[in-house]
């Protein structure tokens, strides 16, 4: 790399060190495995570009033994890593993801979107709202369709899910989407914030200047913690009642300093004038996106079943 300690100007603990001379060192998230059938859970997977001109990709994944019917849900997923680090390739979400295929039996399109700082906040946002368009454009007969989504998937059951960051840009999507319809979004421990504290951020400043000094980084706007794209309930944000989904499932784990917003944002919506239904569910003893570090765990198995519940709910009821 050429650089070393002396020139570090910046250290955002544990994902990332900016060196003076502008190179970036991704400390987190940057192991990957390829695609393909995955012997545990025998779930196929493999990647594809959605988006050439800007080369979003994703990595999508099925049941290996699937028929044309039933049509299978799709689950688009955002992946988390502070919008800075991982990818769909990243180990673990692979292994995650195919446990959450296997256990729900779902597709799942897991969207590879642009890393800050090189692609600086909204475009994460962006990518991933093009692989919404891109899913969508699948009710046209014409185009190059992937045959995954057009042969196997009923494009009208289906779901946003994310962890951390992509939680928080799947709540962005759904006030946006008007031409494909969302039955519900699971929200893994959402990474919303604030300037002002909440709950434990009060007492565990140590952590909140951590996620203060992320956020200020990846988008250096002049509203700081306070920018829509982050904070839900800043001025300016759309209201909670123009959320484009029937279902929201928010988890939050105990020992996480995000924990509170979720919670906010969950008492927020089931307040607001928005007309689906909320659930919550709290993962006891657990710190942010353990599920993700450790998917073999008990907890971890729990929470896919949980989310996998919440997922076929939707195949026993038609929602108009």
């Amino acid at each position: 790399m050429g650089s070393n300690d002396s020139e570090l100007v910046l250290d955002l603990f544990p994902w990332l060190k900016v060196y003076k001379d502008g190179t970036i060192e991704r400390t987190a998230g940057v192991e990957v495995v390829p695609p393909g059938l995955d012997p545990q859970t025998n779930v196929l997977s493999k990647d594809i570009v959605l988006v050439p001109e800007t080369d979003v990709s994703a990595r999508i994944y099925r049941p290996n033994l699937v028929t044309k019917e039933p049509k299978l849900p799709l689950v688009v997923y955002f992946h988390g890593g502070a919008f800075c680090v991982a990818s769909p390739a990243f180990p673990n979400y692979h292994t995650s993801l195919n446990n959450l295929v296997a256990e729900a039996n779902v597709m799942v399109l897991s969207v590879g979107y642009r890393l800050a700082p090189e692609y600086p906040l909204p475009t994460a946002y962006e990518d991933s709202w093009a692989a919404l368009q891109y899913v969508a454009s699948h009710k046209e007969e014409d185009g190059n369709n992937e045959t995954w989504i057009k042969d196997y998937v009923d494009l009208d059951q289906v779901y946003l899910v994310g962890d951390s960051a992509g939680a928080t840009i799947a709540h962005h999507l759904a006030l946006r989407i008007q031409n494909l319809k969302i039955l519900g979004i699971g929200m893994i421990h959402p990474y919303f914030w604030g300037t002002n504290p909440i709950g434990s951020e009060f007492t565990d400043r140590f952590r909140k200047e951590l996620v203060d000094k992320w956020w200020l980084y990846v988008c250096p706007s002049d509203k700081g913690c306070d920018d829509p794209l982050i904070n839900p309930f800043a001025d300016g944000s759309p209201d909670l009642a123009g959320l484009a989904c029937h279902r929201v499932l928010v988890i939050v784990a105990e020992k996480d300093i995000l924990r509170d917003r979720g919670r906010f944002y969950y008492d927020k919506l089931v307040k607001s004038e928005w007309k689906g239904k909320a659930e919550i569910m709290e993962n006891e003893g657990e710190d942010h996106v353990f599920h993700i570090f450790n998917p073999g765990s008990d907890k971890a198995k729990s929470l896919i079943k949980r989310l996998a519940a919440f997922l076929n709910q939707g195949k026993a009821v038609n929602v108009d």
